[in-house]
């Protein structure tokens, strides 16, 4: 094995070339984080441990790994485990709170970053934390401790994203892009704020500057394939994404679930039923979609009751919702559903923003 052997073996004729001895030598630990190959760092951390030299930095080292490939259950049950030891740094209730909050265990990732010290990661946990919650008056709290640094900033941008504030959100990301040009996945963001205004061509043109850089990038692939959806038809789209599937990478794996939501709308509600359920608490719009394909199969009761707890945020969610009342009070000949019904589309139809002049 490759990583047993730090050093080159004694040559016994001639002398190994210069290169093919820095071939042979395996990178440090620092070069594979300052790399971003989390996954050859976690290779040899594990191995350090396997071999009995491992330590507690070695164990925060392998949890800052499994959390930065998105394995986010492996990283719990690390820093689960490293509390257990002497002498833990108690930043690491912050971390544990992370890995909850990725995980969606929201009142857990609460419980955890509240032991932790003051810090401006446990500020913007309990930011995003609180708008999760829903409670506006912590989240005006957290929102005035952020600082004009780029962690913080990119965390209020991502809530005004959230909170479909998406103008906002692409002055921020383009304020950042000034001073920090090689910062190129922000195209992305700002390409997906671009498609959530409707503005599908500029999105398209954004998102080509970092895809020139990074051409297999299942989440930029995504946001293509959804652009070439909204600007031409389901057929366009799903090309974009098979030449995704094809290349078969880790980048397609760890988006598999939304690239299958997304093939069911592109192909016209196909496979429905066996795709979305699942994913409506994983993505906002499975619920949607799976409301409005009951609603073409004339199942209204279901897409009612998948419907009836969402608090609609922008236009197409109180239009669907306004839709699905009203085909429930003309099927149950109420008029009370027919008055909500009324109320969601007066709601859009007196928006400014909805206004055509």
């Amino acid at each position: 094995m490759l990583l047993s052997r730090t050093k080159p073996a004694q040559a016994t004729g001639n002398a190994v070339p210069s290169d093919a001895k820095s071939r042979s030598k395996v990178p440090s630990l620092e070069e594979f984080i300052k790399n971003r190959d989390f996954t050859g760092a976690l290779t040899l951390l594990e191995f350090t441990r396997n071999s009995g030299k491992g330590d507690l930095k070695n164990d925060l080292w392998i949890a800052y790994c499994a959390f930065h490939l998105s394995d986010y259950k492996r990283a719990l049950e690390e820093y689960n485990q490293i509390l257990k030891s002497p002498d833990v740094p108690p930043e690491v209730w912050t971390y544990l709170g992370c890995c909850y909050f990725y995980l969606g265990m929201y009142k857990e990732a609460d419980a955890a970053v509240n032991k932790g010290p003051k810090s401006e990661l446990q500020n913007r946990l309990q930011f995003h934390l609180s708008h999760k919650f829903g409670d506006e008056k912590l989240l005006m709290v957290y929102h005035q401790q952020l600082k004009d640094i780029l962690e913080d900033q990119l965390s209020l941008a991502s809530i005004h994203y959230l909170r479909s504030h998406y103008q906002e959100a692409i002055d921020i990301y383009k304020h950042i892009l000034l001073d920090n040009r090689e910062s190129i996945a922000l195209n992305v963001y700002v390409a997906l704020c671009y498609y959530k205004l409707d503005y599908y061509d500029v999105s398209q043109e954004v998102l080509a500057v970092y895809l020139q850089h990074f051409p297999d990038s299942a989440t930029a692939i995504n946001l293509k394939a959804c652009n070439h959806f909204r600007l031409y038809n389901g057929k366009a789209a799903e090309a974009e994404l098979k030449s995704l599937q094809d290349m078969s990478t880790p980048s397609f794996t760890y988006a598999k679930d939304l690239i299958r939501h997304n093939l069911v709308v592109f192909r016209g509600g196909e496979g429905a039923l066996q795709v979305l359920p699942p994913l409506v608490d994983v993505f906002p719009e499975a619920r949607l979609n799976l409301v409005i394909y009951h609603l073409k199969q004339d199942n209204v009761q279901e897409a009612f009751n998948l419907i009836k707890d969402l608090e609609p945020a922008v236009p197409h969610e109180y239009i669907l919702k306004g839709v699905v009342n009203a085909a429930n009070g003309q099927e149950q000949g109420s008029r009370e559903y027919l008055k909500v019904a009324q109320q969601y589309f007066q709601l859009v139809g007196g928006s400014a923003s909805e206004c055509v002049f």
